[in-house]
């Protein structure tokens, strides 16, 4: 669109959310669906719930994190020159600020090759940036804690000993293992 005689454009995610609104409109529409009925069910709760969780707390993290991005290149780096591997454990405790692999990888890889970090170590260690699930409030998670009727699936007392902890870390680690041990065979 213009403005001011300049084009603008309108990016790929602002886009995905003004499709699925537009579609979710048309299928209340075209299917009568009763509104007063639908955000009755659990599925409609799970989803607010995560909903909160994407923007509200992911919004939240990324402000901490770029209002402290400096504090958090200059330790991580130190850390990083002396033991490498370590940037695997950086990646984790930042994934977990952030809740989003991508911004991890963005933020974090461009610090770990200018440290001379072999680039095949930092693929081996990608499975590092899932740390999201630490912390309970993934969308996800969330909407699999709701949608459980057992009560198998939930947050523990302290928070972070939830459903969630044992097998987040065994797949971690036996991923990032995993990727080194096929780093040495084949490299």
């Amino acid at each position: 669109y213009m403005l001011d005689g300049e084009m603008q454009t309108v990016s790929m995610p602002h886009i995905i959310e003004i499709i699925m609104m537009t579609m979710a409109a048309v299928i209340l529409l075209v299917g009568r669906a009763k509104v007063t009925e639908a955000v009755k069910g659990n599925v409609f709760a799970a989803g607010m719930n995560a909903m909160v969780a994407i923007f509200g707390i992911a919004w939240m993290g990324d402000t901490f994190f770029n209002g402290n991005i400096d504090f958090f290149k200059t330790h991580i780096a130190g850390m990083v020159e002396q033991y490498p591997f370590l940037f695997a454990i950086a990646l984790f405790i930042m994934s977990i600020m952030l809740f989003s692999q991508a911004a991890t990888v963005r933020t974090l890889y461009p610090l770990g090759i200018g440290l001379g970090i072999n680039p095949l170590a930092l693929v081996a260690m990608f499975p590092a940036v899932n740390g999201y699930f630490f912390l309970p409030n993934y969308p996800t998670e969330v909407a699999a804690i709701n949608f459980d009727r057992t009560g198998s699936t939930r947050i523990g007392k302290y928070v972070v000993n939830h459903s969630f902890q044992v097998a987040g870390f065994i797949t971690t680690i036996v991923a990032i293992g995993v990727g080194y041990l096929i780093m040495s065979i084949l490299y």
